[in-house]
């Protein structure tokens, strides 16, 4: 969990406009940190910039090529915690590199706030955090206001404090491994995004129990869906029930172990072969290294919960929703009208 306790921890605070260098649209640096005095604003803008990351659980860490220390946002950040006097000049070449980046034909123009956090909470620790946020997205909001004896409406442009367009938190931590970072993006699902981790960043994804929960839980359900069919008699309920009893597993269990939980999921010796062989090669085949044991991240698990989709699709005709018992389905086949049928067994209907 993240969070930024007090007014006073958001210590030093600037706007820079960046705009899409390859459509010449300029780049307007400020020339002074902005002074926060308006106790409202300050609170208004800890919400825009903290909220998003609250429950985020995924971390990244900075990385190069050739040398962690030519990644330059490692090392502009590496100033600021170095020296606080630096961070006006910091941001400038901040602002400058992202702005070098910005050259895709669909990345928007907008506002970019760093700041400098002299305590911020991270899982527990408090530690001093740099953020780089972005504002690419306005929108329009009524004004409603009293002229003498009438009221009146109008209407503004502004930032909803609750979209976050893109952001990163750079906790003061772990140094010599890239730091520990938090990355927002909205728009990480467009092609046109990816400069914003890839390119301008540059960070991967930390081995941290998070990532390891994420890619048993994916690695997991490829091996249902894809691996056991092609080698045993399975139907589509016998895969939701096996989905449903890994989705519990990984509910129910504080720790992943793999032998555990191929015997109280799988429980067919075969299957469990079966499954080891394909976790060796989908560690070789997408360069993961994927433990027998780790600590199953609850917000990983939250998020990739999703995956386990215990819907059984009859034709267009039928979604079946299986939460339970296996044996309370079963499956056959009528020759006289020529079509597979499923048998539900139930006591009560609700």
């Amino acid at each position: 969990m993240i969070n930024v306790q007090q007014i006073q921890d958001l210590e030093r605070f600037i706007i820079h406009k960046v705009g899409n260098s390859s459509q010449d649209e300029p780049l307007l640096l400020s020339q002074q940190p902005f002074e926060l005095t308006d106790e409202t604003v300050a609170n208004l803008l800890l919400t825009y910039f903290i909220q998003p990351f609250t429950n985020n659980g995924e971390y990244f860490r900075f990385t190069h090529e050739a040398d962690l220390e030519l990644n330059e946002i490692f090392k502009y950040c590496s100033n600021i915690f170095d020296d606080k006097d630096s961070f006006l000049d910091q941001s400038v070449h901040i602002a400058k590199h992202l702005y070098k980046h910005s050259t895709h034909p669909k990345i928007k123009g907008g506002e970019l706030y760093i700041v400098y956090f002299s305590r911020c909470l991270v899982d527990g620790e408090e530690v001093e955090a740099v953020g780089i946020f972005k504002s690419e997205n306005k929108d329009t909001y009524l004004k409603v206001f009293l002229n003498s004896d009438n009221y009146e409406v109008n209407h503004d442009e502004g930032i909803n404090i609750s979209k976050l367009d893109k952001g990163c938190l750079i906790f003061n931590m772990e140094r010599g491994e890239g730091y520990k970072v938090s990355v927002i993006d909205t728009r990480n699902k467009e092609n046109e995004a990816v400069y914003w981790k890839d390119a301008f960043l540059q960070v991967v994804r930390r081995e941290d129990n998070y990532h390891q929960t994420e890619t048993m839980v994916n690695l997991c359900k490829q091996f249902v869906e894809q691996r056991l069919p092609e080698e045993y008699d399975m139907n589509r309920a016998d895969q939701i029930d096996l989905l449903n009893r890994t989705a519990t597993y990984f509910k129910e269990k504080e720790q992943f172990q793999l032998e555990e939980f191929a015997t109280e999921v799988l429980g067919n010796q075969d299957a469990i072969e079966s499954f080891r062989e394909y976790r060796d090669h989908y560690q070789k085949e997408n360069r993961l290294d994927v433990p027998d044991e780790f600590d199953i991240s609850g917000p990983a698990m939250k998020k990739s919960g999703r995956v386990f989709k215990s819907i059984l699709k009859l034709d267009r005709n039928f979604h079946v929703y299986i939460h339970g018992d296996r044996e309370m389905i079963e499956r056959g086949f009528d020759e006289q009208n020529n079509m597979q049928f499923y048998k539900l067994f139930f006591e009560e209907e609700h």
